[in-house]
């Protein structure tokens, strides 16, 4: 049975032991398309293309290590995976993320809101838009803002301040120092409720802890190809939230993960 990772890509006899069917090996794992082996046919010599739900579903498993688990409760707010990939684009003038679930089923989206065409100008001719006020809005599926987060005009340590979209506070994420490994303090009602701390001086990745110290969710940047590295300003991110977390510090995580982006990739250290 075809297992290792160094087998060539290919379809082989099916590893459950399906009569006469054939199963397609991408190089890393078994994918779900399969082959009737009948009389005079011979296998696909095309490997099959890979959609949106398998390019997610690797995304995750094997860009970001993280298991495949059950399914959750289908919002932004009660799935324990997000993967969020910014929309690939040459220029970036607005910033624009999609959320998806660990399937690559859709929960929400991100966009940038409350720009003007000369902020768009500013932002197309010169990095000055990187110590301007952003402004963004989680929306959930139907499109309906569920946060909303302002990241106010800075210097060198950024601050976003998260609400309801009735204007009700949530709470706020402050960058805590300029260099080296990057952290940012998660504040609710005046007190630290939990930290986000990055992991190498780059600001990949993050761990996120509860005041006491312990880990509650994990963000791990993901590789979108060198295409999109090269030629584009996309990046990928999955949020890995380890168990159902109480309000407001599970509003504040999922905020995180597209305040990370905002915070320090449009930073001119070169962190991004």
């Amino acid at each position: 049975m075809t297992t290792q990772s160094n087998t060539p890509s290919g379809w082989y006899p099916d590893p459950h032991g399906a009569d006469r069917t054939l199963r397609y090996w991408d190089g890393t794992r078994w994918t779900e398309h399969t082959h009737a082996e009948g009389a005079g046919q011979a296998a696909p010599t095309v490997p099959p293309q890979a959609g949106p739900d398998d390019r997610v579903r690797r995304q995750v498993q094997q860009q970001a290590g993280v298991a495949a688990s059950g399914p959750g409760g289908g919002t932004l707010f009660s799935e324990p995976v997000l993967v969020v990939n910014q929309k690939a684009k040459l220029i970036e003038l607005t910033n624009e993320y999609k959320v998806m679930d660990q399937q690559g089923n859709q929960l929400g989206s991100v966009i940038q809101v409350g720009q003007s065409a000369l902020r768009k100008v500013l932002r197309f001719v010169a990095s000055i838009d990187q110590y301007l006020t952003h402004r963004l809005e989680i929306r959930d599926v139907h499109g309906r803002p569920v946060l909303l987060l302002t990241r106010p005009a800075k210097i060198f340590k950024s601050r976003v301040v998260v609400t309801r979209p009735d204007g009700a506070p949530v709470g706020e994420i402050v960058q805590q120092n300029v260099f080296g490994k990057i952290n940012f303090a998660i504040n609710a009602d005046g007190r630290q409720i939990g930290a986000i701390k990055a992991e190498n001086w780059r600001a990949w990745n993050f761990a996120i802890v509860d005041h006491d110290g312990n880990e509650v969710a994990r963000i791990t940047k993901t590789w979108e190809g060198l295409a999109k590295t090269m030629f584009t300003t996309a990046d990928n991110y999955v949020l890995q939230i380890h168990y159902q977390l109480p309000e407001p510090l599970l509003s504040l995580v999922v905020a995180t993960a597209l305040t990370v982006d905002t915070a320090l990739k449009q930073d001119a250290r070169g962190l991004g």
